[in-house]
């Protein structure tokens, strides 16, 4: 059944309502608004909230800077990176000590490599062997990592912050340097 009260619903929101000379109404009064000094008696009761009414728009811009490193997983079915492998790739490694801190820009790739290790690739052909803490799973890294990077620019153990692309933060608690093991 038609209902002639839906089709003019929409025509009745739009028409001004009748009998009134309010300045929102009324299109010959559309402009500035009066000045508080000339407004009238009966606006002198609401000029008392005028000091928390914004004037303008501020005149501030805060700018603030940030940068977000992301670092991919390692893609063994590509071909450029296989041909950067040597032919031989070693069945074994062995875990070197190192320093507390690499830098985060030579890290080129990531792969899982236990219940809470990740392998990092750096670019001049390392792998480092980092453990996360107790807490974190290596598991929730499969697809990558996202670091803020520090001033001095190097990823430290007990210091920053690996995101996964999943949400969890966790820290490094322990880097080793992988290095292959001759029969």
């Amino acid at each position: 059944m038609f209902s002639w009260t839906a089709l003019f619903a929409p025509l009745a929101l739009m028409l001004p309502p009748a009998g009134t000379a309010d300045d929102a109404t009324n299109p010959a009064q559309l402009g500035p608004k009066k000045p508080i000094a000339e407004a009238s008696a009966s606006d002198q009761q609401w000029t008392a909230f005028e000091a928390w009414r914004p004037q303008g728009y501020p005149m501030q811009v805060r700018i603030e800077r940030r940068v977000v490193i992301r670092v991919s997983p390692a893609r063994p079915s590509n071909a450029a990176v296989l041909a950067d492998l040597p032919r031989r790739f070693p069945d074994r490694f062995a875990e070197r000590k190192m320093g507390k801190c690499f830098p985060m820009r030579s890290v080129a790739a990531v792969q899982t490599g236990g219940a809470s290790r990740l392998i990092l690739f750096l670019r001049d052909r390392r792998m480092i062997s980092a453990q996360l803490e107790k807490a974190c799973r290596a598991r929730d890294f499969y697809s990558g990592f996202y670091v803020e990077p520090s001033d001095d620019g190097n990823l430290c153990i007990n210091r920053d912050k690996l995101q996964s692309r999943t949400g969890a933060k966790c820290e490094l608690s322990r880097i080793r340097q992988m290095v292959p093991v001759r029969n």
